[in-house]
């Protein structure tokens, strides 16, 4: 099967949020991860998942300057390994504060300003340069400052003017707003944001239509945390459970694959922590689900304040 054949295709997108750092919120990650987590092992993990990924036909890598040295590892990969065609999106706005430390007591810390912006963006392209086709501010929430921030709105439109395309990702029960509101920013009658990336599993759908209306306006839409990171694998509702095994495969195919069953037609992120859970999240680009399994699957949502409360409490480990 060539490249061009793989199921895969430009469906699936590798993230590397739970590589590039020892310590994330992920559930079922710690036993995937080379033991002690050092520096060196975090790096060769993580030049594995990508060999996989690259081989399986993913062409799609997504890093932030939050996620510990996720950028410096894709760069270093992809000086390494020379390989064309690849697709590399990062985000700013948290800065990585943990030090390599697993019991940091702070990870990362969130600033939506225009120096922020220019700090970071110099260090993206510093280490990834012509690589970035997509520059995002990371887990915009309506109430951000960004929005009533001229000096920051111009810089992100000089950006994309610049030929950088430039998108947010989205968090939170109010995503659906921070979204519509996002695609309204406007610079001289040109708009300032053409991707998102929002949260969207079957435990969180609510951004749901807002991400229709994005995809029928011409936007790229990106999906993350499409397994719940880690809920949907390590603690699978009944309903799922039951269909993965009717399915032949695992919970986390089958909730990626309701992902990529949307007719807005998203980009499912996945975020394997290891070699093995990539090949089975790749599994979903094959799963087939029928209209009464999806709607079974719907009925799984939980209402948005609740979910992201749980979310709240998953511990750094």
């Amino acid at each position: 099967m060539t490249d061009s054949e793989t199921p895969v295709g430009d469906r699936i997108a590798v993230g590397l949020a739970a590589l590039g750092r020892p310590a994330y919120i992920n559930l079922g990650r710690v036993e995937a991860l080379p033991p002690g987590r050092e520096f060196e092992a975090m790096r060769a993990a993580t030049y594995d998942v990508l060999d996989d990924a690259y081989r399986a036909g993913v062409r799609w890598i997504d890093v932030a300057r939050s996620y510990g040295s996720s950028e410096e590892f894709l760069a270093g990969w992809l000086a390494d390994r020379g390989h064309p065609g690849v697709t590399v999106s990062s985000k700013w706005g948290y800065r990585y504060v943990g030090e390599w430390k697993l019991d940091a007591e702070v990870h990362e810390v969130k600033e939506h300003t225009a120096a922020r912006f220019a700090e970071q963006w110099t260090e993206s392209a510093g280490l990834l340069g012509k690589a970035i086709s997509l520059y995002q501010v990371h887990s915009l929430t309506v109430d951000s400052p960004l929005f009533t921030d001229d000096r920051l709105i111009g810089a992100l439109a000089e950006l994309a003017a610049d030929g950088v395309p430039v998108g947010f990702s989205t968090s939170g029960p109010s995503q659906a707003d921070a979204v519509r509101r996002a695609f309204e920013l406007e610079v001289s009658g040109t708009p300032v944001f053409s991707a998102v990336q929002s949260t969207w599993n079957l435990l969180e759908p609510s951004v749901g239509p807002a991400l229709a209306e994005a995809h029928a306006a011409g936007k790229r839409v990106l999906v993350k945390e499409t397994v719940a990171n880690g809920r949907l694998v390590v603690e699978p509702p009944a309903p799922l459970a039951r269909i993965a095994r009717d399915q032949g495969t695992g919970p986390d195919a089958v909730a990626i694959a309701a992902v990529l069953a949307q007719d807005w037609r998203p980009i499912a992120v996945v975020g394997p922590s290891s070699t093995a859970q990539l090949a089975e999240n790749l599994v979903a680009a094959k799963v087939k689900l029928a209209e009464d399994e999806l709607a079974e699957l719907a009925a799984l949502a939980e209402e948005p304040v609740a979910y992201w409360r749980h979310r709240s409490c998953l511990g750094w480990h």
